[in-house]
């Protein structure tokens, strides 16, 4: 007889569910540790910032008030500061220590040796960066007073002058039209991206590495990345490969090994729908118009990336590439978060086999969602464009990169997603059974709902200090997206594979146990990876970047064993009539392996990370992960209300044009991420060579022009298959016809 392990327990229904609830607690514990120790570690903002002849050049609130200029006119969604935002414009961050390091190579040349800095020879040129680098390593950032040398100081007033022209005239050859910030603003947003110069250039107390750890690396002063960083990103490939290699034999030798009677249950089977869920077909052209509409918007940035310098169809005054590029990012947000609220609201009665008690609410959420979304959109573009200078916090664009939205907009949202919740549990919790998979999905909903709440804080103001801001903003697009959505997506993906017939509950259940294990050991901490280079201690990206890429595994490996099932099912003779929900559901797993595994793990190890900040190398990552680990879900939703509904009025369906859509869109991202990758790799080489300041130049993208014309092409394939996703969907909801 088998004697059972330890290692039989732990991989027992019992074992997992424990390891799940021990894990989250213990990592849960630990973020709350380090979020209570945040304070020791931030960088300062200075009382005052001073000339050492006594001179004040800005205060502790000219910062202060520059950050919110910096984020009511959107900033962050053309350019960066200290390497987080957009890739249009400059890294400002960078900008300003660049050009005070060659301001005082002149300064201090001419000082030295009559000299001004191109003219130096080698030698003297090695003086003068030996002086220059004193200068940056010498001015301490504190909370009470910083002191600039004279020369320091003569910098930051020509880095005034360069800002101030930039913000308020445009830069034409970056797709910035200018026109709308004002002269005293843009002062202001000196202030404030000084700042992070001195974050990015001066040294933390009792170390010698500065507050964003060396980051950006800057050959003018001999700053680059250190050797602590290759030993962390050695140690994590190491461990990547021998966690891969543990996970995929854990997966095949346990979780996919079927026990004595262990059978699947039949398909569903659909022969009418619950009122509540016919109110939710409304939901359905709404959802798939949102995305149509975030491909082109997406086309239009690809081209301005490739040709800013001139007006595509519309004038950039009228759309602006930061304006528009945040609605693009937003409405991706929006669609995506409406398409799993169609897809709770869809499983609910069937599990309850029961309907709501007042289905009419359905349409109370539908109503408040499209004004939140209506009125949110509205207040981005308003609100960047400078047409709500006095309620740009509560109504306008909060301009805060992925999530933009007004305060007002915010609390909307969140008050949709608990309505949502609640409707959900007040169904749910009437069941006759207790089942894990949608006790997962409805948990992990309340999770979603409640931890967008962390990019709210403080309620009713600016926060004043930017690595505090930021290290919130990250709670939500990381823990958000790749902690709650990946519980949420891995509940779903399990909950409809056992429900088509093909895993059974027994294996579902154990694989995602397993899966959520992986994801509260990964996904919790794992946010560190995003805190390097923003004013936090060094230690982030050693506990952040190893298990990013493991997260996905599992889930891929159900999915192949139920494209096993579901082939056997289809050469056996047996209908399946959800063979196109199933193609979005495992589309989903294997490009959230691609994206949130293969290519997060190119930018996540502290080396690449260090010179990838910042660059194209982030797009591939960023663009397969979300559409793919969380966008196929909503769509696979949407044609699961539509193929419901279809099936209870006997209406005929074929999947030719949902297939040609699901491959277009897949193929084009996959071929987006390939071209980025290109771009992304020449930019990092140059980051490496030249310093991260020229692969921010427009002159450093010129000679990646075919590549940049050639994102084109993947785009319009994105779009045809967003179209075909719309009118197809559109077409199998109100158009359909009786089954001959």
């Amino acid at each position: 007889m088998h004697k059972e392990t330890l290692l039989d327990k732990f991989m027992s229904r019992k074992g997992l569910f424990t390891s799940f609830w021990l894990i989250g607690i213990v990592m849960v514990v630990a973020l709350i540790y380090y979020t209570a120790n945040l304070q020791k570690e931030v960088p300062p903002i200075p009382k005052t910032v001073q000339s050492v002849s006594g001179e004040v050049l800005y205060t502790y609130d000219d910062v202060v008030e520059g950050k919110g200029f910096f984020q009511q006119f959107d900033l962050m969604d053309w350019g960066t500061m200290l390497g987080m935002g957009a890739y249009m414009g400059p890294d400002f961050s960078t900008d300003f220590f660049h050009y005070r390091a060659e301001f005082l190579y002149d300064y201090y040349g001419k000082q030295e040796y009559g000299k001004s800095a191109k003219d130096l020879t080698d030698d003297e040129r090695g003086r003068i960066k030996a002086i220059v680098t004193k200068d940056f390593r010498d001015t301490k950032l504190t909370d009470n007073q910083v002191v600039y040398t004279q020369g320091s100081a003569e910098a930051y007033k020509a880095n005034v002058v360069y800002i101030t022209k930039l913000l308020v005239e445009g830069d034409k050859e970056r797709a910035f039209p200018g026109g709308v910030i004002r002269t005293e603003e843009a002062r202001k947003i000196a202030a404030f991206i000084d700042w992070g110069q001195l974050v990015s250039s001066s040294l933390r107390p009792g170390t010698d590495r500065t507050w964003s750890n060396n980051w950006p690396n800057e050959p003018l002063i001999g700053q680059d990345i250190r050797f602590f960083s290759h030993w962390i990103s050695l140690w994590e490939f190491l461990l990547l490969w021998t966690l891969t290699i543990l996970v995929i034999y854990l997966s095949y030798d346990y979780l996919l090994k079927k026990e004595v009677g262990e059978e699947l249950v039949p398909a569903l089977s659909i022969t009418s729908l619950f009122p509540s869920q016919k109110k939710l077909l409304k939901y359905i052209p709404i959802v798939s118009l949102l995305f149509l509409v975030q491909m082109i918007l997406g086309s239009y940035l690809a081209h301005l990336y490739a040709e800013p310098e001139k007006d595509f169809i519309i004038s950039q005054g009228l759309m602006p590439f930061n304006v528009i590029r945040a609605l693009h990012t937003n409405i991706a947000v929006i669609w995506i978060a409406v398409g799993w609220l169609v897809g709770g609201l869809l499983i609910a009665p069937w599990v309850a086999n029961k309907d709501h008690k007042f289905p009419w609410l359905v349409d109370i959420l539908w109503g408040a969602l499209l004004v939140v979304a209506v009125g949110g959109l509205t207040g981005l573009y308003m609100g960047a464009n400078g047409m709500m200078r006095e309620t740009w916090f509560w109504l306008g664009n909060e301009g805060r990169e992925l999530i933009n939205l007004g305060r007002v907009w915010d609390i909307g949202l969140v008050i949709g997603l608990v309505f949502w919740f609640l409707l959900i549990v007040s169904l749910i919790r009437r069941a006759s059974t207790n089942n894990p998979l949608v006790g997962t999905i409805i948990w992990s909903a309340f999770a979603i709902a409640t931890l967008y709440m962390a990019g709210m804080m403080p309620l009713h103001k600016v926060f004043p200090n930017y690595t505090v801001d930021d290290y919130y903003r990250w709670w939500v697009i990381h823990l958000w997206v790749e902690l709650t959505f990946e519980l949420f997506a891995a509940g779903t993906i399990a909950f409809f594979t056992v429900s088509l017939g093909l895993i059974s509950q027994k294996t579902a259940v154990r694989i995602m146990f397993f899966e959520l294990f992986l994801i509260m050991m990964s996904g919790t901490l794992g946010v560190g990876h995003h805190y390097f280079w923003q004013g936090l201690d060094e230690y982030w990206i050693a506990i952040g970047g190893i298990f990013s890429a493991l997260e996905p595994l599992p889930l891929v490996l159900m999915i192949v064993e139920a494209a096993k099932n579901q082939r056997e099912k289809v050469h056996s003779g047996d209908d399946f009539p959800f063979a196109m929900p199933f193609m979005w559901i495992a589309g989903s797993a294997a490009l959230n392996w691609i994206g949130a595994g293969f290519l997060g793990m190119v930018i996540n190890t502290p080396t690449i990370s260090y010179y990838s900040h910042g660059t194209y190398l982030i797009m591939p990552h960023g663009h397969v992960a979300l559409l793919g680990a969380f966008g196929y879900i909503a769509i696979a939703f949407l044609y699961m209300t539509s193929r419901a509904n279809a099936l209870a009025n006997g209406w005929a369906w074929s999947d030719k044009w949902s297939k040609s859509g699901f491959w277009l869109l897949t193929i084009g991202v996959l071929f987006l991420a390939v071209v980025n990758l290109v771009i992304g790799e020449q930019q990092v080489r140059m980051a490496a060579t030249e310093g991260y300041f020229f692969t921010r130049t427009r002159e450093a993208l010129d000679g990646l022009s075919f590549w940049m014309w050639l994102r084109l092409l993947p785009d319009l394939m994105m779009i045809a298959g967003g179209a075909i996703i719309f009118f197809d969907l559109f077409a199998k909801t109100y158009l359909g016809k009786k089954a001959v």
